[in-house]
């Protein structure tokens, strides 16, 4: 058997090069686990270690769809012989799923956005006359497995989404549940993403909506072109603004930042990044979990503390606290 190590389950090879840099820095051995094809023996014991998976809601748009069921599997495996998870299981249950976010949301007590899963495409555009009420009133689409913003879309009009639901633009979750949901009006142009590690508020992220894209991911593999006085700025070696910023005004005494760390405590949910809007008629209203946050470069540079730097820290305590005496040996 191999020396203990921190095991990063995965299947972005893009994302990863930050968090090696920076449990390298730390000092905490790591080994990927890609799981976009391979397979375990099922008759063997896990290696010794600590086993984090990130696995990803919106693996199925790189290729990768069977991604979340191999990912159950492993998940099962190492639970079953008692190695220590972080973001195990249960973690991933509700990464995959706006719906179970929402059901749990809703029950701690936060605002959440008023929302109707509907299954399947049959009942679909019936669905939205009743969240409607009939009316020609703004909505948005989600896609209950998304994860980027992806499937995201703003309809005005009942008959706007009558005809996307019938045309080849349309996007089919991969789950087939469609989820549809009030439009929120930001009180300004943007949206706040709280970063806790370890269940412990690491810093919050101003992220600039102004561009009108709903594609939030903050990792420099995804982030999308900014629009500046109507055009995209997409010159080469240009200098392009990054939508991402600190807000230092949320600290870890923010009431609602203290809701979420009780919140995810109670789920057993120690990496995640939450979003939620600050709404023109004087609501707060959270709406998106992701267990396998990215951290954005601009930001890294200017916050208190670092994302990264800190996951290898929580992992790496965890790994001494199991394997003391190995990992000194």
């Amino acid at each position: 058997m191999s020396s203990p190590r921190v095991y990063v389950i995965h299947e972005n090879p893009e994302w990863f090069p930050p968090l090696a840099a920076a449990f390298e820095a730390e000092g905490v051995p790591v080994q990927e686990i890609l799981l976009t094809e391979g397979q375990i023996d099922l008759g063997v014991e896990p290696e010794p270690g600590v086993y984090w998976s990130r696995m990803s809601a919106s693996s199925h748009t790189r290729g990768h769809e069977h991604s979340k069921e191999y990912t159950r599997a492993v998940l099962g495996w190492l639970e079953r012989a008692g190695r220590q998870v972080v973001g195990g299981s249960h973690v991933l249950e509700l990464e995959v799923s706006k719906v179970a976010q929402h059901g749990l949301l809703q029950h701690a007590g936060f605002d959440v956005p008023r929302t109707t899963a509907v299954f399947g495409t049959t009942t679909l555009k019936q669905a939205a006359r009743t969240f409607a009420n009939g009316q020609d009133v703004p909505f948005i689409t989600k896609h209950n497995q998304g994860g980027k913003g992806l499937g995201v879309r703003r309809f005005d009009s009942l008959a706007e989404f009558d005809a996307y639901v019938d045309s080849p633009e349309f996007e089919a979750p991969v789950d087939g549940i469609t989820l549809l949901q009030e439009f929120l009006t930001a009180r300004e142009p943007f949206i706040t993403r709280v970063e806790f590690v370890g269940g412990e508020f690491v810093y919050a992220v101003r992220v600039d909506t102004s561009a009108g894209s709903f594609e939030l991911c903050p990792a420099d593999a995804c982030e999308v072109p900014q629009v500046i006085a109507g055009a995209v700025c997409d010159v080469p070696g240009a200098e392009q603004p990054s939508a991402f910023s600190v807000r230092t005004e949320v600290t870890a005494e923010h009431p609602l930042v203290q809701q979420l760390r009780t919140f995810l405590a109670d789920q057993r949910v120690t990496i995640a990044g939450v979003e939620f809007m600050e709404t023109t008629d004087g609501r707060t209203v959270v709406y998106d979990i992701n267990t396998n946050t990215n951290y954005n470069p601009a930001v890294e540079e200017s916050a208190p503390a670092s994302g990264p730097r800190s996951i290898a820290r929580y992992l790496g305590g965890l790994l001494e606290t199991q394997y003391a005496a190995q990992l000194t040996a």
